[in-house]
């Protein structure tokens, strides 16, 4: 059963940088679409950044300028390259992809704390 792993997260100052990285834990054909949210304390979970393909990616206001988001195709991952951190950035990011094998898996990573102190 193929799954989606988180690595990175963790405790950085304001105006610091981290990278969140999303990999399938098996063999995959192509990884279609994927994207990376966040939910903070008593907030719903929103959309940070998503990549469709190569190219073609969308930002939340919030975070652009600021958020990378990428792929490699060739490992399957992805990552949020994450600059200029603010404390309002404090929550748990997941990464949420769909995953091609033999049939089409809508993923849910398991999710990576983040938290920028003042």
């Amino acid at each position: 059963q193929v799954q989606l792993v988180e690595s990175g997260g963790g405790l950085v100052q304001a105006g610091g940088s981290l990278r969140l990285s999303c990999a399938a834990s098996a063999r995959v054909r192509s990884i279609d679409r994927a994207g990376w949210y966040r939910q903070a304390p008593g907030k719903q979970r929103e959309l940070v950044a998503e990549i469709i393909d190569t190219e073609r990616t969308n930002y939340a206001d919030s975070v652009k300028g600021r958020f990378t988001i990428s792929r490699d195709n060739a490992k399957n991952t992805v990552n949020l390259q994450m600059n200029s951190l603010k404390p309002e950035d404090t929550a748990v990011y997941y990464c949420n992809a769909l995953v091609r094998t033999s049939i089409l898996h809508y993923l849910w990573g398991q999710g990576a704390q983040v938290t920028v102190s003042s």
